[in-house]
This record gives C-alpha cells, sequence and structure tokens, in this order.
C-alpha cells in the first residue's frame, strides 16, 4: 500500500450508507474496509490499530458498546460519527472522544474534507486524548496516541503537503483568545518544553530534533509570536544566569544558546510562511 494512502475502517449498518462512502473514497490507492457486526469491527481495530488512519462510525444504539469498548482498550483514532438525517438536532458530544467529528449522514461528502479535519484536529491534540469520566482504560494511552498522531502528521505532510495540514488552523485555540488560565497553563508547558530543549540541545545522545518539532507545534497551532519565543528564551537565560553566578561559574557559555533560538525561530517561521495561501 502506498505510504501516503488512507487506512479507513468503517462501523456501517445502512448498504446504501457503506456503498456512498466507497464510491466517496478520496483516492484508488486508499483502503476502506467496512463492516456491519460490532464484533467483527472491534476484534480487527483491535488487530490494526495501529495501522488505522481514521474511523467511521454510524450511530444505533450499539454504537455506544463500540466505544465503551474502544475506552477500555485505550484504542485512540481519528473519527467521523454519522447520525441518521431525520430531522432532529445534531447531538452534541463528544461521544468517542474531543477531536471526533459529528455529522449527520447527508452531510458526509465530499467526505476527504471531513476525513482530513478529523486527522488534523487528533494531531492538535496533546500526548493524549481526554476520556469521558468514569472511563478507565486497562492499558496506557500516552505511548500509543503519540505515535499514531506523529505518524499521521508526517502522512498528512506527503500527501496534502504542509498547506494542506497548516492552514486548517482552529483560530479558537489561538493564545490570544485564551482565558488567563489557559494562557498561563499553555506558557508553563511551553517553558518546560523550550527548558528541555535548552539542556539537550548540544547532546549527542538525545533526539532533540523531536523536542523541538514538539515545541514549535505547539507555538504554531496557539499562534506564539516569535517575539514570545524571544521572551521565553530571555527569561530562562536570565534563570540559568543568576544559577552560574551562584556557583561561581563564567556565565559566557550560555551564548551558545543563541543558536538555539535561531533554530526554533527558523523552524517556526517556516511553518507561519507555509501556513499562509498560495493565491496571497
Amino acid at each position: 500500500m502506498n505510504l501516503t494512502a488512507l487506512s479507513i475502517c468503517g462501523l456501517i449498518y445502512s448498504e446504501n450508507l457503506e456503498n456512498e462512502l466507497k464510491q466517496g473514497k478520496p483516492t484508488d490507492t486508499d483502503q476502506f474496509l467496512c463492516f456491519s457486526d460490532r464484533q467483527d469491527f472491534t476484534t480487527y481495530l483491535l488487530e490494526k490499530r495501529h495501522t488505522i488512519d481514521c474511523l467511521i462510525l454510524e450511530w444505533t444504539p450499539t454504537t455506544e458498546q463500540v466505544i465503551r469498548d474502544l475506552h477500555y482498550s485505550a484504542t485512540l483514532i481519528p473519527a467521523l460519527v454519522l447520525f441518521p438525517d431525520n430531522g432532529d438536532p445534531l447531538p452534541h458530544g463528544p461521544f468517542y472522544h474531543v477531536a471526533e467529528t459529528v455529522l449527520k449522514v447527508n452531510q458526509i461528502q465530499p467526505l476527504m474534507p471531513h476525513l482530513e479535519a478529523a486527522i488534523v484536529a487528533f494531531i492538535k491534540l496533546c500526548r493524549s486524548c481526554p476520556l469521558p469520566p468514569r472511563i478507565k482504560p486497562l492499558i496506557p494511552a500516552e505511548t500509543h496516541t503519540a505515535d499514531h498522531q506523529h505518524r499521521l502528521s508526517e502522512k498528512l505532510k506527503e500527501r496534502l503537503g504542509y498547506l494542506g495540514v497548516y492552514y486548517k488552523r482552529d483560530t479558537d485555540f489561538f493564545f490570544r483568545r485564551m482565558s488567563t488560565g489557559d494562557k498561563q497553563t499553555l506558557l508553563d508547558e511551553l517553558k518546560s518544553m523550550y527548558r528541555a530543549i535548552i539542556l539537550e540541545y548540544f547532546s549527542a545522545e538525545t533526539d532533540v530534533n523531536q523536542r523541538i518539532d514538539e515545541f514549535v507545534g505547539k507555538a504554531f497551532f496557539a499562534d506564539i509570536s516569535v517575539s514570545q519565543v524571544l521572551e521565553l528564551h530571555v527569561e530562562l537565560m536570565d534563570n540559568f544566569a543568576k544559577q552560574l553566578k551562584l556557583e561561581g561559574r563564567n556565565e559566557d557559555i550560555l551564548l551558545d544558546y543563541r543558536l538555539t533560538l535561531i533554530d526554533i525561530i527558523a523552524h517556526l517561521c517556516e511553518m507561519y510562511r507555509r501556513s499562509i495561501p498560495r493565491e496571497a
């Protein structure tokens, strides 16, 4: 299978809906496997969850049990949840996880933009997807979710280009629109991440590039400015300088970390550059 092709798995009870979804499959190389039996779907998913890029769940009275099965096995995958077009208002979720896309059946076409939106929303999550209250997974979800996010991000970069992925930022999550508490929480996270980058930047034993990617990604999706990154750097360098003075050591070594700042700002600026529509 093509490395950039999508692997889509559906639990679809309606034959007409299944045919419509398969006809709307984005490309010939994408794989779309549908199940109408809940047990078969769950069994397959638990075996192949590391290779599935997106789920499509047709909502019926049994779907809640399917979702409980996924929660208890800590299986977190991008998802479209489809409700019948019966005239009722669209129910409020989340039903599976907070990054799901909820639609009515008559809204599913064209399919590809909805798949993209579901996958991008999943990528933008933190290290793990919050599960509903009182749901305790049998195994930790963090490692699987983080790995899955990274794999999907790389696949979308190749498939759609940076523009296709990064131009879809949700402005509701921009720093300037956050509450005071959320702003402080984000800044604390960025400070912690930046400190880890500084401590490992000149070490040959760690993959500091991954830490930089994580920091820049979080800053980009929150629309953090370059000047704010500079403020983080200066604050951290001031703290390190005070510590070195207390230890009677020369603080000139901190000048070397200007390379770290340049590296991170270059990455961040490139992401902002690629997010500008080509026609602009």
